[in-house]
């Protein structure tokens, strides 16, 4: 008959004295991690031991008991119980709950306590979540829950963030069908709905990752860096019952806006409601936009306004501030690391000098009954405010001499005054007017074929290019040397006929359609800081305009040539009309691209480099969904196009953008085609290297008396 197998015998337990024990030198734990021991000394007296020490029975040299006990596995407890006899808030002599092992068990003391340290598991965060929000929901607040489990306040409310992420998700986690960070990511939406569509689309997707999650739940939000939220404020946004969503697991730069119409609703109130302020000034009429169109301001014309003299306290607090931030930089100049509040403060002394020493201007009542304004929204979310600007049809006009005596000035003033009660009667309520943002061309978006750009589209891209190609084309003084002397030789050889002493204008170039955002675009705002610099040096008065450029050296010459001559510079593909009108045709606009091109090689244009790639506002949303699929076929490769082309064409935009972020792709009319035929005259890829006149040579010293090209000219 077979014996039944032996059945496992557990090691005792028992109460012994605290005073009997001691911690013993098989501990494999040697090294301080984790909880400290007064942390763990806190949480015993909360809540007693809850976890039993390890113990084996020390012997003498005869081999017999002594009565005394080492502690191999356990060592943290023992010693945050040792903390607390010393705190005279344990009894020596306290009856601690042991199991005891025998002293000459095969297994050594130095097993047990490395298996105990081993074969422990964390607690699953889906558990930390439940735990932590039974606790929650008792009425513990994050600050107790977290004081309680030795963890930070963030770390409970990151758990407890998970409330937010749908239970299927839950379970999917749960079962290892997702990471953490992954069921992480979800967490920053509430919509339980659409963070399923999205765990769906991840099926499809080659890219899984946490930062995509969060990309598609928040496609269609607003961020609050954006210049709008900073316009009108979170606080004002949430006052109206709008709602943040927020990432506890990320960095969230503040968060995402979900409520885009009321953001909408609430910059428009906004910009009116400063519109009505500026309008109370005396100006005719005032346009306001969240961004204003590129040459909003061609045509019109700027009246001159006059600084305000600062007052006296304003002198003495500038002398003030100089003095600090010059007393400043001598305490720190010679030190290498100068702290962050020094930083601070020298940066807080900039911007209060700045604003005392840009004076506001005063204009002449008569100019302002006739010039208006436009407001917008500058980047850090302030006001952008351009005064006195007249349009041509609000100019004065000039009477003609008197012919008819009385007569004539009485029907004259007849007339004016039936205008001026018509205009009064017609007046709108508020001179305050929103200029409406360009939309992009209707378009079918289930086109089965790929259909050329838009005139409209190319025309936009091209002006953005343009912008890049000024910028470029003023840094490089020698090309826009030779481009306006091409512009020169021109005139002079090939019957060409301008109406100036020197026979060439300089026409500033202006876009009939222009992206939205182009004068926030990186070249747009680098030519203007750049003509800001120049009009800060330059004469008010043109008399002594002249004398001024004498003064400038070489260098500085060919840096203000360069600059005026990228002014007029127009690459544009424009949208030909379809009946001629006699200012553009196709075969001047095919010259003027082919033209582009010669200097964009000569520059070395880098679009990528100058800030633009695609975006749904700037590109896809304006093609059909071949044309996406086929520019991400071109710029990633066929297998890239094919993991997005189930898709819908709101989300076939979006993801295109990302693929494309970093891909330095540029759509065809914003390519600089390669030169393929090297005997077409071109200028040389170093455009730098040609042999160019003295004062174009940065290098050149002027000291001989050298006054540069004007003094030659003279």
């Amino acid at each position: 008959m077979a014996k039944a197998p032996q059945k496992l015998v557990l090691s005792g337990s028992r109460d012994i004295p605290f005073d009997r024990l001691q911690l013993s030198q098989s501990n494999v734990r040697r090294v301080k991690a984790g909880v400290s021991i007064g942390e763990l000394a806190a949480d015993i007296a909360r809540r007693t031991l809850l976890q039993s020490l390890n113990v084996r029975p020390i012997l003498d040299s005869e081999g017999q008991e002594t009565g005394q006990f080492e502690v191999p596995a356990g060592g943290r407890r023992f010693r945050a119980l040792e903390l607390l006899v010393k705190q005279k808030r344990l009894a020596k002599n306290a009856p601690i709950p042991c199991v005891v092992r025998i002293a000459n068990d095969e297994v050594s003391a130095e097993e047990d306590s490395y298996a105990e340290n081993t074969h422990r598991e964390a607690l699953h965060p889906l558990d930390q979540y439940r735990s932590m929000k039974l606790l929650a929901d008792g009425g513990q607040d994050a600050e107790d829950i977290a004081a309680r489990f030795m963890v930070t306040p963030a770390v409970v409310r990151q758990r407890l963030k998970l409330a937010s992420v749908s239970p299927k998700l839950h379970e999917i986690y749960a079962e290892d069908g997702m990471t953490l960070e992954q069921l992480m990511a979800f967490s920053v939406s509430d919509d339980h709905e659409r963070q399923q569509q999205v765990w769906e689309l991840l099926a499809h997707s080659y890219n899984k990752s946490a930062a995509y999650i969060r990309g598609k739940l928040t496609e269609d939000t607003v961020r609050v860096a954006d210049k709008r939220v900073r316009f009108v404020t979170v606080d004002a946004y949430i006052a109206e019952g709008g709602h943040v969503m927020r990432d506890l697991f990320e960095d969230d730069d503040g968060g995402w806006l979900t409520d885009p119409a009321l953001l909408d609703r609430l910059v428009t109130e906004k910009l009116q409601a400063e519109g009505e302020k500026i309008g109370a000034e005396g100006w005719k009429w005032i346009a306001t936009a969240v961004d204003l169109p590129w040459g909003v301001t061609n045509d019109l014309r700027e009246i001159d306004g006059v600084p305000v003299e600062r007052t006296v306290e304003e002198e003495a607090r500038l002398a003030e501030l100089e003095t600090e931030a010059e007393q400043i930089e001598a305490q720190w100049a010679d030190e290498h690391d100068v702290p962050d509040e020094v930083h601070e403060r020298l940066a807080a002394i900039d911007a209060e000098i700045g604003a005392l020493t840009e004076r506001p201007l005063t204009f002449v009542a008569q100019e302002m009954a006739r010039a208006g304004v436009f407001v917008s929204i500058e980047v850090d979310g302030t006001l952008c405010i351009e005064r006195g600007y007249v349009r041509p049809e609000d100019e004065p006009v000039v009477e003609a001499d008197t012919v008819a005596g009385g007569e004539a000035d009485a029907d004259t003033s007849s007339a004016a005054g039936d205008d001026e009660a018509g205009s009064s009667a017609d007046a709108p309520a508020s001179n305050v007017v929103p200029i409406a943002g360009s939309a992009p061309d209707d378009d079918e978006a289930d086109e089965e074929m790929v259909k050329p750009l838009s005139d409209r589209l190319v025309a936009e891209l091209t002006a953005w290019r343009t912008l890049a190609l000024q910028d470029a084309l003023a840094q490089s003084p020698s090309t826009a040397f030779a481009a306006v002397l091409h512009a020169f030789v021109l005139d002079a050889f090939y019957m060409a006929s301008r109406e100036s002493c020197l026979q060439v204008t300089l026409n500033k170039a202006s876009f009939g359609f222009s992206p939205t955002g182009l004068r926030d675009s990186a070249p747009a705002r680098a030519i203007a800081e750049r003509h800001k610099r120049w009009e800060e040096r330059l004469p008010e008065n043109d008399k002594t305009l002249w004398d001024m450029l004498l003064q400038l050296d070489g260098a500085e010459q060919a840096a203000l040539f360069a600059h005026c001559a990228s002014m007029v510079l127009n690459a544009q593909q424009e949208v030909v009309p379809k009946y001629d009108n006699g200012r553009v045709s196709k075969h001047s606009i095919e010259r003027r691209i082919a033209h582009s091109h010669v200097l964009a090689r000569a520059v070395g244009l880098d679009l990528v480099g100058a800030g633009w790639h695609p975006t749904v506002a700037g590109y896809f949303q304006s093609v059909t969904k071949p044309r996406i699929l086929a520019d991400v076929a071109d710029a990633k490769g066929p297998k890239f196009a094919e993991m997005i082309d189930h898709l819908k064409k709101g989300d076939m935009a979006n993801e295109a953008e990302r693929l494309l972020e970093d891909a330095g792709w540029l759509p065809e009319p914003m390519r600089t085609p390669a030169l393929l035929d090297h005997s077409v005259a071109d200028p040389a890829p170093d455009a730098e290297a040609v042999d160019l006149p003295a004062f174009l040579d940065e290098e050149e010293s002027t000291a001989d008396g050298d006054d540069g090209a004007y003094a030659a000219a003279a």
